[in-house]
């Protein structure tokens, strides 16, 4: 088993994506208490390309953390930094390391929104506040951003992960991590 080296340009280059969903997170967002639109998809598919799944989930997971820690907006819930983890962890294995196409943008992104933002977010939602998730004027709101926001989201991500040159980066600092 080959020991993994991590250089500081990884470090940097993971932390500066930390904090960007952060920001996204805390202060680029509309958020209501039941639903929250925000453009952190947008550094966690960075890393996703450039960490893979592990890494990406738990950068997501410590964004989640330190976002909660230092600007909290409710109550701190741990299904929420599982969900960050999971959607770091999808987006990575859908990225890393592979060519980017719009199958596989649309299928990460698919799965992201189904198994994140349409069962485990009204899941922990439900169990946080007390909601009956069963009620339709409560999932109409998040229907109609999802439908929106999807589109929106796989082609900015598309565009990014294939304009972005982190191919040089990979070629750069990422050969110790294999």
């Amino acid at each position: 088993m080959k020991k993994r080296n991590i250089d500081t340009r990884t470090i940097t280059l993971m932390s500066l994506l930390i904090a960007l969903m952060v920001v996204f997170t805390r202060f680029i967002s509309f958020e209501t208490q039941f639903l929250r639109i925000s453009l952190t998809f947008i550094p966690e598919s960075l890393m996703g390309i450039l960490f893979g799944p592990f890494w990406t989930g738990i950068g997501s997971a410590v964004a989640d953390t330190v976002g909660m820690l230092l600007f909290p907006k409710g109550p701190y819930f741990p299904g929420f930094t599982l969900n960050a983890f999971i959607s770091g962890a999808i987006y990575g294995f859908f990225y890393y390391k592979k060519e980017l196409t719009w199958q596989r943008v649309i299928f990460a992104t698919l799965s992201v929104t189904l198994i994140i933002h349409m069962f485990l977010t009204p899941l922990w939602l439900g169990l946080m506040y007390g909601v009956n998730i069963s009620n339709l004027a409560w999932w109409a709101p998040r229907i109609v951003k999802n439908i929106i926001f999807f589109p929106i989201q796989v082609v900015v991500t598309y565009y990014l992960g294939n304009k972005v040159p982190y191919k040089q980066f990979l070629n750069k600092s990422l050969t110790n991590l294999k």
